[in-house]
């Protein structure tokens, strides 16, 4: 085990594969611990492999360095140092990959397995967007930290189709076989749906602790993916919703232009289900809130998908009937969305007007980080949600930008009453 890879000390062995041995190392510029990848340097030096392995290491290191996605694993640096070449990491102290729960005694609650799903649609979503198919979306390659967040890892066999990347693709069968779509595991032309039937794959083994297509060989393999349906879910477990049966169907069908186009499509569908998830205290929580969120005005444009970001990544707040909201003067940089109740907005202790479910406030104080200009409090028992950067920095990118785009709208129509009203005083 080297002492030090560049200006990284090198920490324990982390695991080891056919290409590389991974690190834990610190780096001790920026003083945090990371993970370095380090390609073996006699499968660089082998005349037979040399060249194919530094092809994907150079594959990996271009698609990390376009992709920046919560449930991604981060790529820092890479480098080659005389006979390294290497990958600096994000690094996750107690990961587990999803393996661990692909076994019939240590399958996650469905809920769990959902979520899994919902948050690794949307990280596909994003790589293919940004012109990335994985193509080996497998337990394996991703994780899932203390915390329960999740990581897609090893781009390395990644389809890279941008016009800044002009190398020539990575070709022959690359991935793993039994998580290769029919297209793939045949050596046909690829799309965004072959990452969809190997996510379908993965999610079909966290249910039931069995693999879909298994077999004693490949050529068995190659038949059931390409010719034959896995058994289906209620075979293994009763508590599978049928709208979940479905979209496994789907996820997995032989014929590519049959599954989902998109990740969001796929992520959007899951998140229909979770209302009909087997913990009935949180399903009918869940249900109310985001029936709550669904018919306010603020989100009418609001997408499905859009909603549940916005439920995990926003603050709920309960207010009793004469409580503070903000108080003028506070350096309070958030903004709120009445989901019930009323309140009224004071100036110098004067009332100014009052507001109800579906108006919004706190736009000034958002958008400027300024002192709060007027205070609010609540003429009865509020709900609303709170709202900022750091919160809004959880959901994932398309739901900012929607967020944003609704918010300058409400901006700008409370600044135009605002004027009207100054213009009649």
């Amino acid at each position: 085990m080297p002492v030090k890879v560049g200006k990284y000390e090198i920490m324990e062995e982390l695991g080891r594969g056919s290409m590389a041995v991974v690190y834990s190392a610190h780096d001790p510029f920026s003083d945090r611990n990371v993970a370095i990848k380090l390609v073996h340097s006699e499968a660089l030096n082998n005349e037979k492999t040399g060249d194919r392995f530094k092809r994907l290491f150079f594959n990996e290191a271009h698609a990390a360095s376009v992709l920046n996605h919560p449930n991604i694993l981060r790529v820092y640096d890479a480098n080659i140092e005389g006979e390294y070449y290497y990958l600096v990491m994000e690094y996750i102290p107690e990961a587990k990959t999803l393996h661990e729960f692909c076994q019939s005694d240590t399958l996650l609650p469905l809920r769990d397995v959902v979520n899994i799903i919902y948050n690794c649609a949307k990280a596909i979503d994003y790589a293919h967007r940004q012109g990335i198919v994985h193509r080996d979306i497998k337990p394996n390659n991703i994780m899932q930290t203390r915390t329960r967040d999740i990581k897609i890892a090893d781009f390395s066999v990644a389809l890279i189709n941008r016009d800044d990347y002009m190398e020539t693709q990575i070709g022959g069968l690359l991935g793993s076989p039994l998580y290769m779509s029919p297209e793939q595991i045949t050596d046909r032309d690829l799309t965004n749906n072959t990452d969809i039937f190997s996510l379908g794959v993965v999610m079909y083994e966290l249910l039931t602790g069995r693999h879909p297509f298994v077999a004693d060989n490949i050529n068995a393999i190659i038949h059931n993916i390409t010719r034959e349906d896995p058994m289906s879910l209620s075979e293994f477990r009763t508590d599978v919703p049928e709208q979940l049966e479905s979209i496994m169907k789907r996820m997995l069908h032989k014929k590519s232009a049959q599954r989902y186009s998109m990740g969001l499509d796929l992520a959007s569908d899951l998140a229909l289900i979770f209302q009909d998830l087997d913990n009935v205290n949180n399903e009918d929580e869940l249900k109310q809130k985001f029936e709550a969120i669904k018919n306010l005005r603020f989100f009418e444009s609001f997408s499905d998908v859009d909603i549940w970001e916005l439920m995990r990544a926003c603050d709920w707040r309960q207010y009793k009937k004469g409580e503070y909201i903000i108080q003028e003067g506070d350096e309070d940089h958030s903004f709120y969305i009445l989901l019930s109740g009323i309140v009224s907005v004071e100036k110098n202790e004067l009332n100014i007007e009052h507001l109800q479910a579906g108006d919004c406030f706190g736009e000034m104080g958002y958008l400027t980080k300024t002192k709060r200009t007027a205070s609010v409090r609540s003429s009865s028992d509020v709900s609303l949600i709170q709202v900022n950067a750091a919160t809004l920095d959880r959901a994932n990118e398309s739901t900012q930008l929607r967020f944003l785009k609704v918010f300058v709208k409400t901006l700008v129509a409370r600044l135009t009453d605002t004027t009207s009203v100054l213009a009649k005083t």
